[in-house]
C-alpha cells in the first residue's frame, strides 16, 4: 500500500533498505551525496543537539545542510524533554522527511546530560516525546527512535511496543548494549524485536558488505540495514562492491571539491575509504598529509583527478534554509552548550566518534 511519505514508502517497496547511519562530523551532505550514487536510499544527518539547533543560528549553520537531492532525509537530534524535540522538528520539516529521536549514543557526556542511551530507562519520557511531534506534525511526516538494546531483552521488547503504541513510524535497533563496543552483535534480540512489533524496524550494527546485510536481513527479518563503519570505509557497499572502487574516490573528490567540504573532513573520508587499496607503506605516508594539494597529488598517481573546469557546485551545493523569525538566535549558545558538555580531550574523541560510529 503506497502512502504520501517517501520514507515509509520505502519500506513498502523494497524487501530491504540500505541506510547511511547518523555518524558525528562524517554523514554530512557532501558524503551523503556521494553516498546515494551506490545504492545507499535513506540517509541520516549527523545527531545534533536539540535545544542548541533551536536556539543558536551558529548551530543551525553548523550543523545542518541539504539540498533537491538530498531525499529521503531523516534529521536525527538529542533530546530530553518534548518541546526541544518538537520545536527543532517544527523547523526542519519543510527540508526533511521525518525525525528521529537518539536514544543510542552511549558516550559518556551523553550519558550525564540525560541524552542518547540514558533514555532507555525513561520509557514514558520517549514516548511523551514521540507524541509531541505527531500531534504537531500531522501526515506523512515520519517520527522515529534510534535505540540500543538492554541487558533484558523483555524490557527492550516493552519499550518498542510503548513507542510503537504512541505512533513512532519505524524503529531503528542497534543490537548491542550502550556499554558494549566492538562484541558481536545480538541477532537474537533483533529477531525478537521484530515478532514482536507491527512498524518497520531497521538493524544497525556490523554491516560491512552487502552480503553481510542481505545475509542480516535473512536471519532477523529485518526491514532495513544501517550501516555507519562499513560504509565509511567502502561507500559504494550497497551497490555489491567489495572494496572502494577508484570510481567511487574520484567521485568524493568531486562532490568534496564542489561543496567546499573542510580538509580534515575531506581527508579523513579518503583514510577510511583507502584503508583497503593502498600498500601499508603508501597509506603511512598519506595518512599523515596536511594539506589539499598534497592529498590531490598523491591521488594522480592512482589516475584521480580534480577536474578545476568542470563546475559541479550547483549539483551539490546546499539550499538556504528559512527556519523563520520565532527562534531565540542565541549566536554564543552553541560554543557555550559544547564546551559544558565537554572537556578537550572528550571533545576530539566527539568528533573522530560519532554516537553510531563509536562501537559499529
Amino acid at each position: 500500500m503506497m502512502c504520501d511519505s517517501p520514507v515509509l514508502n520505502l519500506f513498502h517497496e523494497e524487501e530491504l533498505i540500505r541506510v547511511c547511519a547518523p555518524m558525528v562530523r562524517y554523514s554530512k551532505l557532501a558524503f551523503r551525496s556521494l553516498v546515494r550514487q551506490y545504492n545507499c536510499q535513506l540517509c541520516f544527518t549527523p545527531m545534533i543537539l536539540a535545544d542548541s539547533f533551536v536556539k543558536s543560528s551558529k548551530a543551525r549553520e553548523s550543523e545542518f545542510t541539504t539540498n533537491k537531492g538530498d531525499r529521503p532525509l531523516i534529521v536525527q537530534f538529542a533530546a530530553k524533554n518534548p518541546s526541544d524535540f518538537a520545536n527543532a522538528a517544527e523547523m526542519v520539516r519543510s527540508y526533511t522527511d521525518g525525525v528521529d529521536l537518539n536514544c543510542g549514543c552511549p558516550q559518556k557526556w551523553a550519558m550525564n546530560e540525560g541524552y542518547g542511551a540514558s533514555l532507555l530507562k525513561k520509557p514514558h519520557l520517549i514516548r511523551d516525546i514521540i507524541l509531541q511531534v505527531k500531534n504537531r506534525i500531522p501526515g506523512p511526516f515520519t517520527v522515529s527512535v534510534k535505540l540500543r538494546i538492554m541487558e533484558n531483552l523483555r524490557s527492550t521488547v516493552e519499550l518498542c511496543r510503548t513507542l510503537e503504541s504512541a505512533g513512532v513510524s519505524f524503529l531503528t535497533v542497534h543490537a548491542r548494549t550502550p556499554v558494549q563496543k566492538h562484541q558481536p552483535i545480538n541477532e537474537e534480540a533483533l529477531c525478537e524485536i521484530k515478532r514482536s512489533i507491527g512498524v518497520p524496524m531497521i538493524a544497525n550494527g556490523d554491516v560491512k558488505s552487502l552480503v553481510g546485510a542481505e545475509e542480516l536481513h535473512q536471519k532477523t527479518g529485518c526491514d532495513g540495514v544501517m550501516a555507519a563503519r562499513g560504509i565509511l570505509a567502502n561507500p559504494a557497499f550497497f551497490a555489491g562492491h567489495p572494496v572502494t572502487p577508484l570510481c567511487c574516490v574520484q567521485d568524493w573528490v568531486t562532490i568534496s571539491t564542489a561543496t567546499g567540504t573542510p580538509f580534515q573532513c575531506f581527508h579523513h573520508h579518503l583514510v577510511f575509504m583507502l584503508e583497503k587499496i593502498l600498500p601499508k607503506p603508501k597509506r603511512l605516508i598519506f595518512n599523515v598529509l596536511k594539506k589539499r594539494e598534497h592529498v590531490l597529488s598523491f591521488l594522480e598517481e592512482y589516475g584521480i583527478t580534480c577536474n578545476k573546469e568542470v563546475n559541479t557546485k550547483s549539483a551539490f551545493s546546499a539550499v538556504d534554509c528559512d527556519y523563520g523569525t520565532n527562534t531565540l538566535d542565541e549566536g554564543t549558545y552553541f560554543k557555550e552548550k559544547i564546551d559544558n558538555l565537554r572537556t578537550p580531550i572528550e571533545s576530539e574523541d566527539y568528533l573522530e566518534d560519532s554516537c553510531d560510529l563509536y562501537s559499529t
